[in-house]
């Protein structure tokens, strides 16, 4: 991907999200052309000029200051996860986190078998699946079915039809997919295979193009994610999601239930049914 164009498209995306009145430039809103703030307007609030800015925001400026990507980044109000989303696309990729290979230490698959009653699954590079439990294998996908390029996390939610029964609110999912995506893209702007899979998403997913021209950056690490089986119906279940520490690119998603809930046995019910992989 172009790093300039990614950083261009993403600081005008964060630019026409804040409105005037809500950084206290009263008066300033009316007949406006574009929505969100002007340029001279977010140089004066970062204390930039405006060249300066057109020139960050094009993509122009080689060494810029870690003092002045926050002054724009406040100006912006951008989250924490925004704001590292910046500094990578300004900075380049992170090459000192990069892992020598995306493979999953045996240690961390016996934690995910360990977990026989939570859903449980490892992703790395390009939301690629790297590893899973039984029952992320019989309420996501049948993972070791699947060719190996279907086993990543993007085309299962937007090319496969059974992602949108599975997923209660799937359009939630697939916007979290997006956002996860666009981090990974911030971290490895130069990732050819990344590049790839965002082409063929677009060309494919209408709803994935839409989504992605959001520019929505995000990197849930827990929430509510209602899933849904043919066997047992829908179930209520929460999620955790952890950062590897030694390889960034690796996260391990875990669902669980209330203890005592009635999703809490439909997933002793699942995990207890020898045949509940082929239920589809």
């Amino acid at each position: 991907m172009d790093r300039r164009s990614e950083l261009r498209e993403f600081l005008r995306s964060r630019r026409a999200r804040v409105q005037p009145q809500d950084v206290g430039l009263q008066g300033h809103g009316s007949r406006r052309r574009v929505p969100g703030l002007r340029r001279e307007e977010l140089a004066r609030l970062a204390g930039v000029s405006v060249d300066y800015y057109v020139r960050l925001e094009q993509g122009r400026i080689g060494n810029v200051s870690g003092q002045v990507l926050e002054a724009v980044a406040d100006a912006m109000r951008l989250s924490p996860v925004e704001r590292r989303h910046l500094h990578a696309l300004v900075r380049g990729a992170d090459t000192t986190t990069k892992p020598a290979s995306q493979e999953v230490r045996p240690g961390l698959q016996r934690v995910l078998d360990s977990a026989e009653h939570a859903p449980a699954y490892i992703v790395g590079r390009r939301l690629q699946i790297l590893a899973w439990n039984r029952l992320a294998r019989i309420l996501i996908a049948d993972f070791p079915n699947l060719p190996q390029e279907s086993r990543n996390l993007a085309r299962l939610t937007f090319l496969d039809q059974t992602s949108r029964k599975r997923y209660m609110n799937w359009r939630r999912k697939a916007d979290d997919t997006v956002a996860f995506l666009r981090v990974d893209a911030g971290r490895h702007p130069d990732d050819r295979e990344l590049a790839l899979l965002i082409e063929e998403l677009s060309a494919r997913s209408e709803d994935f193009r839409r989504m992605w021209d959001d520019h929505t950056i995000r990197d849930e690490t827990h929430g509510e994610k209602p899933l849904y089986h043919p066997l047992v119906g829908s179930l209520d279940l929460a999620f955790e999601t952890f950062r590897v520490p030694d390889d960034p690119d690796q996260a391990l998603t875990l669902y669980t239930a209330a203890p005592g809930s009635p999703a809490a046995a439909a997933l002793e019910r699942l995990a207890s049914t020898p045949d509940a992989e082929n239920w589809g």
